[in-house]
């Protein structure tokens, strides 16, 4: 039996019908990029300290006193959730007593901001921490808000996969970006932090949905050559796009709720792509519906301008197809030995913490020095040749050494930024930017190392599992963040250490680059004593690497 590529054949890898379904598919995922990290503007935390009421009748001085002064990262800076007790400044300033002079500020008595917050402007005009005074006791919010938009994405991982399996992967990609651009809009209007974060919850389902069902669509639509392309630099590179225009956006629009409004407009624009983006062929396949899945490769037949055999599918295969059935798996598969286990814990471990570094970084920007639109950008720009860089590497060089190699490279120089002076804040910008430029290669390269791996009876599942790793590590990341109240480099210190960890963790994994993917779970490689190494003898291959198949320039992808 024919499987789908060799009866598909005849259209050809690169024709209008392939171009149509990349570039339509790809521009589906930008929505996701800025989507993804709107939370840096959307819940940005402005320089704030204690409002002083305009009726209280203070002196100039001791109005501009009124706020104690902290000791912070070696400068002083005000106190943004304390503030005098304003019944004994107020009493001061009657008296016509000086502070500082006549009065010793660090024996004056302390409350807490009873009057709200007044927040600057230059930054921001309007987040949802200035709505909901989400600082000081109520801080805390901030990355939970974070985190429950990447719990949403843990959500739709779980169902987007079996949703486009029992729906269609059209109907769900298009579902999903409604799910995504209605609840986006719906966020306009929340009157509360409770019910921003629930609506927050759904976008995140929707976000990962759509971009999961896009990335599944087009590695079933595209060729071989073509699906490689758009696996790696079509997909990410297109995200990386959104999420360089998020900045752009958020620059010109500087009010939470205006700027809501102008990105779930490119939600809305993508509307007219379901009249140019089929169905799977392969999923109607799946289902038994091969009329529809005929008809749609005779259209892309008729677009690309070449003739069309007799018969596309043979009616023999077709009865051959109909009676396979799918070996049954189950998670414990993945530990079902002490080899297998060890792989598949060093997976997890893999996954979670570079997912960590990424996101961490990502909604860092704030925190950095200069200003925060441009860091933006440059943070989404320094991923384009990430991308690129671990495309090229995998091509040619071993998985375990390159991945090792880019995530030691991304935690050290984040641990070099706490020897950066404070005059030079420009370097530890550049610093994050290359550390970012490491775990950024790395984590586009996990799912190519974790596919091949694993058997073909459990890729798939460990692939599935092991990205829920990484969805994990997405949503304790805003917590990394919050490290940085308490110390500027301590983010940058745990956060390095651990990517320089788990790179040296890397290489205690088996090899998979040139060697045969494994079909069952006994085909899988040792841990530490099984590196794929080319032995020659005599001028010839020895009797282990004769089994192995021509280095396969192709990146295998999750679906």
């Amino acid at each position: 039996m024919r499987d789908y590529e060799e009866v598909t054949a005849f259209l050809g890898e690169w024709g209008p019908f392939q171009r149509l379904i990349f570039f339509l598919l790809s521009a589906s995922i930008i929505p996701n990029g800025f989507n993804g990290m709107s939370v840096v503007f959307l819940a940005g935390t402005p320089e704030h300290r204690c409002r002083v009421p305009g009726a209280a009748n203070l002196s100039s001085a001791w109005r501009n006193h009124s706020v104690p002064l902290l000791l912070r990262d070696g400068r002083e800076v005000l106190d943004s959730c304390h503030r005098y007790r304003l019944a004994a400044v107020a009493n001061f300033s009657a008296l016509g007593l000086e502070p500082g002079r006549d009065v010793d500020l660090g024996q004056l008595e302390q409350e807490s901001c009873l009057d709200g917050w007044e927040f600057s402007q230059d930054v921001f005009q309007t987040t949802i921490v200035t709505e909901w005074n989400l600082v000081c006791e109520d801080d805390w919010k901030t990355p939970l808000t974070a985190s429950l938009f990447f719990v949403g994405v843990l959500l739709g991982s779980f169902v987007s996969g079996q949703l486009s399996d029992r729906f269609g992967r059209k109907n769900i990609l298009f579902a999903t970006m409604a799910v995504q651009t209605g609840f986006s809009f719906l966020q306009i209007f929340s009157i509360n932090w409770e019910m921003f974060t629930v609506l927050f919850v759904i976008v995140g389902m929707g976000q990962i949905s759509n971009y999961v069902v896009a990335f599944i669509l087009g590695t079933e639509i595209l060729g071989k050559s073509a699906r490689i392309i758009y696996s790696t630099l079509g997909v990410c590179t297109f995200f990386a796009l959104g999420y360089m225009l998020l900045p752009l956006f958020a620059y010109f629009i500087r009010d939470w709720r205006m700027l809501l409004l102008a990105l779930t407009l490119p939600g809305v624009l993508c509307v007219p792509l379901w009249w140019f983006i089929p169905e799977s062929p392969r999923w109607l396949i799946s289902q038994k519906r091969f009329k529809e899945a005929e008809d749609i490769i005779q259209k892309a037949a008729k677009m690309n301008n070449v003739a069309v055999p007799a018969v596309i599918f043979d009616p023999i295969e077709l009865q051959e197809l109909a009676s396979l059935k799918q070996p049954k798996v189950f998670i414990l598969d993945l530990f079902k030995t002490w080899n297998i286990a060890k792989i598949t814990i060093m997976s997890l471990l893999l996954w979670m913490l570079t997912s960590v570094g990424y996101f961490a970084l990502s909604l860092n920007v704030p925190n950095l020095h200069g200003d925060t639109y441009l860091n933006s950008f440059l943070s989404a720009l320094i991923e384009v040749p990430a991308y690129i860089m671990a495309w090229l590497l995998l091509r040619k060089l071993p998985r375990r050494y390159i991945i090792a190699a880019v995530l030691c490279f991304g935690g050290g120089v984040l641990l070099l930024i706490q020897l950066v002076p404070l005059d030079y804040s420009f370097l530890s910008v550049g610093l994050v930017m290359l550390g970012k430029f490491g775990v950024t290669s790395a984590f586009s390269m996990l799912y190519v190392f974790t596919a091949e791996l694993y058997p073909t009876m459990v890729r798939n599942m460990a692939v599935g599992i092991t990205s829920m790793a990484s969805r994990v590590g997405s949503i304790i990341a805003p917590y990394f963040v919050y490290l940085a109240a308490y110390n500027r480099l301590l983010p940058y210190i745990v956060m390095g250490s651990m990517t320089v960890l788990i790179g040296i963790v890397t290489l205690f994994f088996p090899e998979s680059f040139g060697v045969t993917l494994p079909e069952t779970l006994e085909q899988m490689q040792k841990v530490k004593g099984s590196d794929c190494i080319f032995r020659f003898r005599s001028g010839k291959k020895s009797k282990d690497s004769t089994k192995r198949e021509e280095n396969p320039k192709v990146l295998v992808t999750a679906f």
